[in-house]
C-alpha cells in the first residue's frame, strides 16, 4: 500500500502548482463552494495513479486546487464509499 501512496503522491506534486494549506471535502452542502475557488485548475479521479473513481451521479471525481480566500487549498469534489464496492483502504486512501 505504501508503494501506491508514494507514485499517487509523486503524480499529484508532477501536476500541482500551488502548495494547498487546507483540504476539504465538498460533500452535501458545500458543493457550491467550488464557485469561490479562484485560480483553479482541475484534476480527474480517473487520471490519478491508484485513485478510485466515484460512481456516484452528480460526485464529478475531480481534485480542484485554487485559492478560497487568499488561502491555496485543495477540494474534493466527489467521494468514494464503502457502498460502492471499495474496500475500507480504497475509501480512505488519500487520507492515509
Amino acid at each position: 500500500m505504501l508503494e501506491k501512496i508514494q507514485e499517487t503522491a509523486a503524480f499529484l506534486r508532477e501536476k500541482m502548482h500551488t502548495s494547498p494549506e487546507t483540504a476539504i471535502i465538498l460533500g452535501t452542502g458545500l458543493g457550491s463552494l467550488v464557485h469561490e475557488i479562484t485560480d483553479k485548475y482541475e484534476i480527474s479521479y480517473k487520471d490519478i495513479p491508484n485513485f478510485p473513481v466515484s460512481t456516484v451521479e452528480g460526485h464529478s471525481g475531480k481534485l480542484i486546487f485554487g485559492k478560497l480566500g487568499n488561502k491555496d487549498i485543495m477540494a474534493m469534489q466527489g467521494r468514494f464509499h464503502f457502498y460502492e464496492g471499495y474496500s475500507m483502504k480504497e475509501v480512505t486512501f488519500l487520507y492515509g
